[in-house]
């Protein structure tokens, strides 16, 4: 069954003229670079847990932001896009239908966090504010709301409205990273906060299984500590939706991100070209899948023997240190043999003959900053980690591995941005194919035989048919695509749902002081679970291509 992929370049869309750029990008510009400002100014106040800047008032300014950025929606939807001459051109490139997918599914889990709030902060409306019932509310009709924007108009290069559209764009952009900030730092602080740092570093795996029932949480905290919640389940409904944020955070990045390209195509004018579309076929691969479902399969359960041995009483050090010691094999395991595809990737690259990509595109630029962009959290954190086990010694077997770690993940980066961006800059294979076929087309034409097998098998130079089995160079790329794939996923599961081996494990901590390496981490780790997820994304791109 064949899976179509909107952004295979085909022929490219090539501009034919260029967009005006009017005093709509400078004003639009201004007003994200405002929000983005004074939105991480009041999550960073509510964060410090302020009596002057709490969480509620953090909640009314985003319960603004969602509704104007609703508004605008409606009248895009309802006035500009339904006039004649608004939408002539569309970006073959934009909005491709995994990541419209990947929004709805997101979307969803989203909806349900919100419901779990909304049944979880109702039993305290009797002794706190009600802002924090109405802000998951609002913010569940703004996920219908925008999916539904997204997944219509996502592809749009409107020419009407340009200067309103792109302001309402970069208020969309500026929301949804409003969001994604506060949304991090909840979860962050659900993970890491601390009610006295004069405590020993000794304590603190002790604490970290203890902070569910002592509310460390921000959202756990509603000021006043005699708050009782009216109803049994609140404890339930809070657990079950800080297991959701990962998907919430995902979807205000792809959110973003989507708006984003929207914003740089307003005015654009592309000339569209037919092309064919690349199939998605799981049956060219074989090894990759098979090694990579082991290693997602191996690492759930790594990660569960983690959680369960982590949070164990004091007195049981010795399952912490076990549980430990078999999260950092795992992880060195996975990112060696990943250091290991990628880099015969990289070397099959240099026998590939395909010519680099010469057009330009937002949605592709776009792609290769987040790829960089997010990168840096992780290697941000691996290079700290890297400090201080080698200015501490790195004595003792679990600070060893957790130095091997640090090292095998910068070198694990690095080969698979290179693999994935030299792959993305590459023409697909069916471009290469019928560009061939097109430029030899006379020479079947001189003998009418080969000719008569040119139009009986016209359709076996196409990558659409079924009958085309891949080149041994080809299989090997989409066999190392599969693997990097399946096991970003599982580099992306643990850190997401809850693995801190950086607060579990003391000496970064002891090196850096709790304080500073607990900011470092929570600016570090949610950039590197975001560029987990968006691998998974950019090499699925590269495994339809190659």
């Amino acid at each position: 069954m064949g899976f179509s992929n909107p952004w295979s370049r085909g022929p490219p869309s090539s501009p034919i003229s260029p967009a005006h750029h009017g005093g709509g990008w400078l004003l639009s510009g201004i007003i994200c670079i405002n929000i983005l400002i004074l939105g991480c100014a009041l999550v960073s106040a509510s964060a410090s847990n302020s009596v002057a800047i709490t969480a509620v008032h953090q909640q009314i300014f985003l319960i603004i932001l969602i509704l104007l950025t609703m508004l605008w929606m409606l009248f895009y939807t309802v006035v500009t896009s339904r006039k004649d001459q608004a939408v002539l051109f569309k970006d073959s490139h934009a909005g491709p239908v995994w990541l419209r997918v990947g929004l709805v599914l997101f979307g969803l889990l989203s909806l349900l966090m919100d419901i779990f709030k909304i049944a979880n902060y109702v039993g305290y409306l009797h002794c706190d504010s009600a802002v924090k019932v109405a802000f998951p509310v609002v913010q569940a009709v703004f996920l219908v709301v925008q999916t539904y924007f997204l997944w219509i108009h996502a592809k749009d290069c409107v020419q009407l409205h340009t200067n309103f559209t792109r302001c309402g764009l970069t208020l969309t952009l500026s929301t949804n990273l409003v969001v994604w900030m506060a949304a991090v730092t909840e979860e962050s602080i659900h993970q890491t906060e601390i009610p006295d740092l004069n405590f020993t570093i000794h304590s603190w795996s002790l604490l970290r299984g203890k902070k569910n029932s002592i509310g460390l949480s921000i959202s756990a905290s509603f000021g006043d500590k005699k708050c009782k919640c009216s109803h049994s389940v609140c404890d339930t409904f809070k657990e079950a939706y800080y297991y959701l944020y990962p998907f919430n955070i995902e979807y205000s990045l792809f959110a973003s991100a989507m708006a984003y390209i929207m914003w740089k195509n307003v005015g654009r004018l592309v000339e569209d070209h037919s092309h064919h579309n690349v199939e998605f076929r799981p049956k060219d691969v074989c090894l990759g899948p098979l090694m990579g479902i082991l290693l997602v399969v191996t690492g759930l359960v790594t990660f569960i023997v983690y959680e369960v041995y982590i949070l164990e009483e004091e007195e049981e050090e010795k399952k912490r240190n076990m549980a430990l010691l078999i999260h950092f094999i795992m992880n060195i395991v996975i990112v060696s043999l990943m250091s290991l595809s990628a880099m015969i990737g990289c070397i099959f690259y240099r026998l590939d003959r395909r010519e680099h990509v010469s057009e330009k595109n937002p949605t592709r630029s776009l792609d290769m900053g987040l790829l960089v962009g997010a990168s840096m959290g992780q290697f941000i954190i691996s290079y700290f980690t890297i400090v201080a086990e080698v200015a501490t010694g790195a004595r003792g077997y679990l600070n060893a591995l957790n130095l091997a770690w640090a090292v095998l993940t910068v070198l694990q980066l690095g080969l698979q941005n290179y693999f994935i961006i030299e792959g993305l800059h590459r023409e697909p294979f069916h471009v290469m194919q019928e560009a061939a076929l097109h430029t030899n087309a006379h020479a079947f034409q001189e003998h009418v035989e080969m000719s008569i097998v040119m139009e009986t098998n016209k359709s076996s130079y196409f990558p659409t048919s079924s009958f085309v089995k891949p080149s041994w160079k080809r299989r090997v790329l989409k066999e190392v695509c599969a693997f990097l794939l399946l096991s970003n996923i599982i580099l992306w599961i643990m850190p997401a749902f809850g693995a801190r081996p950086q607060f579990d494990h003391p000496t970064e901590m002891q090196f850096y002081k709790f304080t500073m390496w607990a900011a470092i981490v929570n600016i570090g780790l949610p950039f590197g679970i975001f560029y987990r997820m968006h691998s998974v994304a950019s090499l699925f791109e590269v495994y339809l291509i190659s």
